[in-house]
């Protein structure tokens, strides 16, 4: 060794081979978690729309049953809600975990649907917060009113049939 490069310690010159792993190691975590974060009020929304659209077809066929048994309408209204998953997500409980009431009075009609769904933590936390969960999970309730005639329509059925005579 010569007295110029005793103790002298090469500089590696600098490489950024590894900065997008680093980057990659931050970045897909906090990407996933913003994914999460927007799918998951999209499953709810979509379990609630098959819900109300479950719910107003249940109760035009209520409205149409001219029988007194009304178990055949709230069989109908658990085949429409088939489409929810039964994914935690969407839907908890299978079959058995929907509560379907169904209500007839005087020409009008009720339709109650009642479901829970398992939504992540964080969501999970904010609906608990807001009170729209119970110990099954979120809650999701939709409800439909139909009636037979609308309120504006006046006269009878007898006076209406005699405009075409």
């Amino acid at each position: 060794m010569d007295g110029v490069t005793a103790g002298f310690v090469p500089v590696v010159p600098y490489s950024a081979s590894g900065q997008a792993t680093v980057e990659a190691a931050v970045l897909l975590p906090s990407l996933m978690l913003i994914l999460a974060i927007l799918l998951e009020p999209a499953c709810l929304g979509y379990s609630l729309v098959v819900m109300r659209s479950a719910a107003a077809e249940t109760a035009r066929v209520a409205l149409t049953n001219h029988g007194s048994d009304l178990d055949g309408c709230k069989a109908f209204a658990l085949r429409r809600l088939a489409a929810v998953p039964d994914v935690p997500l969407f839907h908890v409980g299978g079959e058995e975990g929907w509560e379907v009431s169904v209500s007839s009075s005087g020409g009008r009609v009720e339709v109650g649907l009642r479901g829970h769904a398992r939504p992540l933590p964080l969501l999970g936390a904010a609906m608990a917060l807001a009170g729209r969960s119970d110990g099954r999970g979120v809650v999701l309730e939709a409800r439909a009113s139909e009636g037979l005639r609308p309120s504006w329509l006046g006269g009878s059925y007898a006076s209406w049939q005699t405009i075409w005579d």
